[in-house]
């Protein structure tokens, strides 16, 4: 499963990047307005920062503005994914823009059927959003099992994007039934790694080694 970071925080990409842990990257409209700074400045760092997918989301609502959008977005660089929301225009637009060559992420997904209209319309991913169903008492996990039963019965493309991540268990959950990716905020990434048996044994380690004197 590639790992893609949900941020528009440069400096966390930087990071990740150092330890070859992410793939891509997914931004939104709300993250862009957390870092207080221009939408396509942002975006053209990322870029600049990662040779990974980057995606990128329209504003507009209607197919003829989010076409006009989602070219000047493309033109960036050559790694933006133009994020459309799954909508009619969305996936009108979606549809275009596959024919135009330029990649698509069909974002707040909420059922197998939408899945089913975004890969029909070309979508590069789709990005069912887990945790926001989790929180409606309605099992996130169980829609992307869905979405990749569709995909893997009609031979789709479309890799599924896991969205909406909010811990390590999702990862997991996500991993196991076979999300193609799975996009998560930088601390849910790094925390990965963390484990008490882990650190308990480095810590016996080193306090061996110090009583033994041993030196590389």
């Amino acid at each position: 499963m590639k790992f893609f970071v949900d941020t528009a925080n440069v400096d966390e990409i930087r990071e990740l990047e150092s330890y070859g842990l992410i793939d891509g990257v997914t931004t939104n409209p709300s993250l862009i307005k957390k870092s207080g700074r221009d939408f396509v400045e942002v975006i053209t760092e990322i870029c600049s920062v990662t040779d990974g997918p980057v995606s990128a989301e329209v504003i507009a609502l209607d197919t003829e503005g989010m076409l006009a959008e989602g070219r000047k977005l493309a033109q960036i660089a050559d790694n933006i994914v133009v994020k459309l929301p799954l909508t009619l225009d969305g996936l009108a637009a979606c549809q275009t823009f596959s024919k135009e060559g330029i990649k698509t992420n069909v974002t707040l997904c909420f059922s197998a059927n939408q899945a089913l209209l975004a890969a029909k319309a070309g979508a590069t991913y789709i990005s069912p959003f887990i945790g926001r169903l989790d929180d409606i008492h309605v099992d996130g996990m169980e829609l992307i099992q869905e979405i990749r039963a569709i995909y893997d019965n009609y031979g789709f493309d479309t890799e599924i994007l896991a969205a909406s991540i909010r811990g390590p268990m999702h990862v997991k959950e996500c991993a196991l039934v076979g999300a193609d990716v799975g996009t998560a905020p930088a601390g849910v990434i790094k925390a990965l790694v963390k484990h008490p048996l882990t650190q308990a044994g480095l810590d016996q380690f080193v306090k061996d080694a110090a009583e033994a004197g041993i030196k590389v």
